[in-house]
């Protein structure tokens, strides 16, 4: 590989805006939650949050808690308290990591950010199982943990075609746990909130799309790395004017790299779909380890899973349910197929790389053969690199290293 030193990752501005998004997003929480003010609900990050703003919560993903445990490195030494309560090491390391972290007293958000000391207390916790059913799970131990109630959405896996059978169920589901909520709110759903919510939601959908398809121009104005911190905004955000103001600005950046033909990595050759999670603790080495070999990762299933494009103002819980069940990682291997070979035709992909992460399956799609059809299908090659999202005693440094400098070389050799 090329010494380090002179790799160039042009870094976007707006990086700072979102950091800035997210401090503050952290120190209003922090504050309802020390002063008893305002009401808190736990979601999972492709939760109903619309309905909960709907209600005046204010709203706390713990993934995103989760994520920068991986990121600080913190979970690696967190994980075997978690593990050594009974929860298995082969379950998912956001849920691991995160109880472990309770248990233990520690927080990334203290060391981040003056006068934080730990996550929000919740005073209802509200899940939707279509990522997995680790969420429930999750949650289930700190409702008992902090004796407040939980709610959730069971949704379906393994969804070919999202009918109006499918529509109906989710849409109950979620019409039903309005009441409960209620109580704990101490107020009525507001319908013109709620339906305002949805609406700023569809739009921050947009915009993110938006910026995620201007990787597709040549060279890349954005990474796959860039992207899993930018993206904080569509998660955290989503039903707030702030979060579209915030893509706002990231559009007109990525426009104006476009438009002067400015690329997030010199001398891009090679242009790399990821599939599956981040390696958390490698971001920066992994962008450093293809941006060294003139490979740019710009696309992901991953960072997509915020795109909502079907969410209606005028139909909130029914397009709720839609847009909840649409999602990648509910689907059948057959629409995941066509949806990647889709995207490798819009960012003219020259390689694809899986991530198999250890402990989530749901979020691997190379165990049942996929690479393989694809790579027949598509003539694209590919690379399973084998890792984790947060456990890093389940990556080999070196062999990522060696493996991905073979597939970069075999790249050149076709080209």
């Amino acid at each position: 590989m090329n010494d380090e030193k002179k790799i160039n990752i042009r870094r976007l501005k707006t990086a700072r805006d979102m950091g800035k998004f997210m401090a503050d997003y952290y120190y209003e929480l922090d504050e309802a939650s020390k002063s008893g003010k305002q009401k808190i609900a736990w979601c999972t990050s492709v939760g109903p949050a619309e309905i909960l703003r709907g209600m005046g919560f204010l709203t706390y993903f713990p993934e995103t808690h989760s994520a920068m445990l991986g990121t600080t490195r913190m979970a690696v030494d967190l994980i075997p308290k978690a593990n050594a309560m009974g929860y298995s090491p082969e379950i998912c390391s956001y849920l691991t990591a995160d109880i472990g972290a309770f248990v233990e007293g520690v927080s990334p958000l203290s060391r981040a950010f003056k006068g934080i000391e730990g996550v929000p207390k919740p005073d209802v916790l509200v899940f939707n199982t279509n990522q997995c059913r680790d969420v429930q799970d999750w949650f289930a131990w700190y409702g008992e943990k902090f004796n407040v109630p939980v709610v959730g959405v069971h949704t379906y896996r393994g969804v070919k075609d999202v009918t109006p059978s499918h529509i109906t169920s989710i849409a109950r589901q979620m019409e039903n746990i309005v009441e409960p909520l209620e109580e704990v709110a101490g107020r009525k759903l507001d319908m013109d909130e709620f339906k305002h919510a949805v609406g700023l939601s569809r739009e921050c959908s947009d915009l993110w799309e938006k910026c995620l398809a201007a990787a597709a121009a040549k060279p890349s104005p954005l990474s796959f790395f860039d992207a899993t911190t930018l993206m904080g905004p569509a998660v955290v955000g989503r039903g707030t004017q702030r979060a579209i103001d915030s893509y706002n600005l990231l559009l007109e950046e990525l426009e104006e790299r476009v438009a002067e033909g400015i690329g997030t990595i010199d001398d891009e050759k090679h242009r790399i779909y990821w599939d599956g999670m981040p390696v958390w603790g490698r971001l920066s080495m992994h962008s450093k380890l293809f941006a060294a070999l003139n490979a740019n990762v710009i696309a992901s299933t991953y960072c997509s899973s915020w795109i909502f494009s079907a969410l209606d103002a005028n139909d909130p819980f029914n397009s709720m349910a839609r847009a909840y069940t649409e999602l990648f990682i509910v689907r059948s291997d057959e629409y995941k197929e066509q949806y990647i070979k889709d995207k490798l035709d819009l960012f003219n992909i020259d390689g694809v790389v899986y991530h198999d992460a250890k402990t989530c399956p749901n979020n691997s799609n190379c165990r049942y053969g996929m690479p393989q059809r694809l790579e027949d299908e598509t003539h694209i090659p590919s690379l399973t690199i084998n890792g984790d999202l947060n456990d890093l005693r389940l990556l080999s440094d070196e062999q990522t290293k060696t493996n991905v400098e073979a597939f970069i070389e075999q790249l050149e050799e076709n080209k």
